[in-house]
């Protein structure tokens, strides 16, 4: 993976104590320690799935749900899965009944995650499937070890996988809630904590991205009143999930109070697809309020090399310098003529990431070094990037508003 800044940032005191900040978080945040896990559980429980099983379907929502989608659906155009994998995360009932349309329920593995055990949208969605699939041994629940969901869980003798600790759900993909349902598809995730790997090596020992993350992460703390929103405009339709999982885990991690202050503030995630966008919201990153970064994200090798037909069209003949054009070498011209236009104008922050090929090492990179960055930004505009105080807000009403329908 390669990362190209196109501003300038000079790194300095706040740099390194953002550097030694992480340095001491990797001793109580549970998600430093992912790549060099021990995944032997997790390929011992894969074993006890029948092969009869041709679907597993996930029920959790966010960060229960949002990391492994973005891994699969990356990964899913490209390689040959022995399972599908279906995700239950929203209470919407046309799109329960729309999945619920598209599996066997008898050929059917559940997961069912909930890191507190007590998630409404999650319960609500699995007592509906229940009513139809009574069977334990269709189920497994991974939740936090003594949560209530645990001593149901037991209650109805079904499989129990735990969360490791102190691992919050935006930054749980590379923990058993993403690797599980990946692995149960047939995803190589020694590969992608591989891949995770080398970008947290690069970091914390002076590698390639320690200067590169720092400088990045530096730029969004000092500039953030200003360049208040941040734009992924990623390259290729199979990002898309990916960009989902980014909003969650910026929005989620970054807008806070200050712990110093009582100042509001964060940085906005918008997630874009290319060229699809455009056509779309590229004009107001162009010609709006100076108030975007944007970072492109494009593959260096789709390893498909279908082309353009050889075609004259009557009237449309100036179109025929698409001829013979493969379409991954076309909408990487798109890209960089994008960023070439962006580069022109005044006040616009870039950024450009090179992904050499989809495939899950460069996914696992890709995730970590988000996780990194979000970690530094955190530290640098004064927020804990790890709580979600709002979210929380938002689920006590819910609660009140349940009870009081009785």
């Amino acid at each position: 993976m390669k990362n190209r800044l196109h501003f300038n940032t000079t790194l300095g005191e706040k740099a390194k104590h953002a550097f030694n900040a992480l340095q001491k978080e990797k001793e109580s945040i549970g998600y430093y320690a992912l790549p060099e896990q021990d995944i032997s559980h997790i390929t011992a429980y894969c074993e006890t799935i029948p092969s009869s099983i041709e679907s597993i379907a996930v029920i959790g929502i966010g960060g229960s749900s949002l990391g492994a989608k973005a891994v699969y659906e990356f990964l899913k155009p490209v390689e040959n899965l022995r399972r599908k994998l279906y995700f239950f995360e929203s209470t919407d009932p046309i799109n329960i009944k729309s999945l619920l349309s598209q599996i066997d329920l008898e050929k059917t593995h559940f997961l069912v995650i909930s890191k507190s055990g007590t998630t409404v949208e999650t319960f609500a969605i699995y007592k509906y499937i229940l009513s139809l699939q009574a069977n334990a041994s269709c189920y497994t629940f991974i939740t936090d070890p003594g949560s209530a969901l645990e001593k149901y869980a037991k209650s109805v003798q079904a499989q129990i996988l735990h969360l490791p600790d102190n691992v919050g759900g935006r930054f749980s993909v590379l923990s058993v809630v993403g690797l599980v349902p990946l692995a149960l598809c047939g995803i190589d995730i020694k590969a992608l904590l591989a891949g995770a790997s080398k970008i947290k090596n690069s970091f914390f020992e002076d590698g390639y991205l320690h200067d590169i993350l720092l400088k990045k992460s530096l730029f969004y703390a000092k500039n953030h009143a200003q360049y208040h929103i941040n734009c992924l405009f990623a390259y290729s339709e199979s990002l898309k999930y990916f960009c989902e999982w980014y909003v969650q885990l910026w929005g989620e991690s970054l807008g806070k109070k200050q712990r110093s202050s009582a100042f509001h503030v964060g940085l906005t995630p918008i997630g874009l697809i290319g060229p699809k966008d455009q056509h779309s919201f590229l004009q107001l990153i162009m010609e709006g309020t100076r108030d975007k970064s944007v970072t492109f994200i494009q593959i260096e090798d789709f390893e498909d090399e279908i082309k353009i037909p050889n075609t004259t069209l009557a009237h449309l003949e100036s179109l025929d310098t698409l001829n013979n054009l493969p379409f991954s070498q076309l909408i990487n011209m798109q890209c960089n003529s994008v960023m070439e236009a962006l580069k022109v104008e005044e006040n616009i922050p870039l950024d450009s990431i090179t992904i050499p090929k989809i495939d899950a090492e460069n996914i696992g990179s890709l995730i970590f070094y988000y996780e990194l960055l979000t970690s530094l930004v955190g530290e640098l505009i004064d927020v804990n990037t790890y709580d979600q105080p709002g979210v929380e807000a938002a689920k006590i009403i819910l609660k009140k508003k349940l009870t009081h329908s009785l």
